[in-house]
């Protein structure tokens, strides 16, 4: 990939594309945009609490997590150096999941203390692979992708049972959350997602030198004077940050983090110091508007986000694939 810097007319399509997204996420739902609107401008109390309560934390949560998910992926993208790579390939969302839906069958956890459930699936998964994966001081990442199918595949099973162990309250629960929806959200946990995108945005100039370098190769990137394995574990840790709090506050949400990093190198090139943070925008539109379409599609229901975006994400893989096959 030619590694170039985006013009400013290119951010500024893609800052607008994102404002967009953003102002119709707000507007979508089972309240016409016109009566909402009205009572917005006539100091109506229930429109109010409809935006406030509503409305704003879902588009502020579909924001964050589209961000985190699309920083994400790009840190999978940059260390395993694959365009394929996702977050979920380590393990991670699966561990979370699993840790969550375990939770809800076995304990009945509610909203915020499921969601601490799975940010410690997420956690205790990734320090198992690192371990595993961790030898004389040096990280392999090739045992982290195989631990990582490993992992998949147990956290798979896990769920299975809860699935099969559950209530018949609990199990809808559990499949409209491992669908994946920004229906829960709530303004302190959208803002606490939001935090973290800021940190990862704020932390990545600092790790986009090391991460240009990673892209000749680990032994390059030493002779370059870059700290390598202090470097993989600041993005394994911070990766499973950002999953962990997006599968703890909106379930699985795919697709994201394998398509926003993709897209973004189209319009950036390879250096990381444009790549990350249109990783981040182009993450944050996609999940909007996918956010925004669900509801649209089934009004006054809604789909899933996650199952709209896995829907979209299968033939994206493919087109990926064939398109490298061509290159």
């Amino acid at each position: 990939m030619i590694a170039h810097s985006p013009t400013p007319l290119r951010w500024l399509v893609l800052l607008v594309a994102g404002l967009l997204a953003l102002v119709a996420n707000l507007l979508t739902g089972a309240t016409p945009v016109t009566e909402l609107l009205g009572g917005l401008m006539g100091h109506d109390p229930l429109s109010w609490q409809i935006f406030m309560e509503l409305r704003l934390p879902r588009a502020l949560l579909a924001l964050a997590v589209g961000g985190l998910l699309g920083w994400a992926g790009m840190a999978m993208q940059s260390l395993f150096r694959n365009p394929l790579a996702d977050p979920g390939l380590v393990g991670v969302s699966a561990g979370a999941a699993a840790a969550a839906v375990l939770g809800i069958a076995l304990l009945g956890l509610g909203l915020y203390t499921r969601g601490v459930a799975a940010f410690v699936g997420a956690l205790g998964v990734l320090g198992i692979i690192y371990a595993l994966a961790t030898r004389h001081g040096r990280t392999d990442l090739g045992w982290m992708l195989l631990a990582g199918i490993a992992f998949n595949a147990i956290a798979s099973a896990l769920i299975g049972l809860s699935l099969y162990v559950a209530s018949d309250e609990a199990l809808r629960q559990l499949t409209w959350w491992l669908l994946g929806s920004f229906a829960e959200a709530r303004l302190p946990m959208a803002l606490g997602a939001l935090g973290l995108l800021a940190l990862l945005l704020g932390l990545s100039p600092a790790v986009s030198r090391g991460l240009d370098a990673l892209l000749l190769g680990e032994a390059s990137a030493w002779q370059m004077g870059v700290p390598v394995q202090r470097l993989k574990t600041l993005l394994l840790l911070l990766t499973a940050l950002a999953v962990g709090v997006s599968v703890a506050t909106s379930g699985m949400i795919g697709f994201v983090g394998l398509a926003a990093p993709h897209l973004a190198r189209l319009l950036t090139g390879s250096l990381h110091r444009a790549l990350a943070p249109a990783s981040v925008l182009i993450g944050a539109l996609l999940a909007l508007s996918a956010d925004s379409l669900a509801r649209l599609l089934a009004q006054p229901a809604e789909v899933p986000v996650g199952l709209l975006l896995s829907a979209l994400g299968g033939p994206f893989f493919l087109w990926l694939l064939l398109r490298m096959r061509r290159v």
